[in-house]
């Protein structure tokens, strides 16, 4: 494998394993904030829609931006700060606001993402290539999610969402240091 798509598989799993942090525990936080059934499907559904919307138009930006690899990372490190955001959130607004910026780092970052690794990846094993992106983003997930569980039972959801943005800002991190080690180390 390509080391730049190895590097990309490397920081993608980080960060979906910060992200699978929170991933069913959204409703029971929610809840815990004083939101119900609607105001989760409202923060569910913007999130959607804002990332299906923006992946458009960020997929066109690709198209025409000099150093791509830029966008990505932007679309990380956004996705790390809203995480953070989510320590503030007191009310469901505050959650669909979180929601709002994860969406549009979203779709900053998954379009770009794709067409990095598909740009370094073997041409002639294209389904393996998919296979193992979007295989370990499930199992990296799950084990995301299981981590968890674990720490809002044994600690506290303050704690998940600091764990979630550590981690996802070491993937922003690796992905930055990585793409920009291949970048220099090809001009040599």
């Amino acid at each position: 494998m390509h080391p730049a798509a190895r590097a990309l598989l490397i920081g993608s799993n980080t960060w979906y394993f910060g992200e699978g942090l929170f991933g069913p525990l959204f409703a029971v936080y929610a809840e815990k904030i004083g939101g119900d059934v609607l105001d989760i499907t409202w923060a569910w559904a913007v999130y959607l829609i804002v990332t299906g919307g923006l992946m458009v138009v960020f997929g066109k930006m690709w198209d025409k931006q000099k150093n791509k690899a830029e966008l990505m990372v932007a679309g990380y490190a956004l996705n790390a700060i809203c995480t953070f955001g989510y320590l503030f959130v007191s009310e469901p607004i505050h959650l669909l606001i979180v929601q709002v910026g994860l969406g549009i780092a979203s779709a900053m970052a998954t379009p770009t993402w794709d067409a990095l690794y598909e740009k370094y990846g073997e041409k002639r094993k294209v389904g393996t290539l998919w296979g193992l992106a979007e295989g370990e983003a499930q199992v990296i997930t799950g084990l995301g999610v299981l981590a968890g569980g674990f720490i809002v039972t044994f600690a506290s959801f303050k704690t998940l969402f600091w764990s979630m943005g550590v981690v996802q800002v070491l993937a922003t991190t690796y992905q930055a240091f990585s793409l920009r080690h291949l970048r220099s180390s090809r001009k040599k």
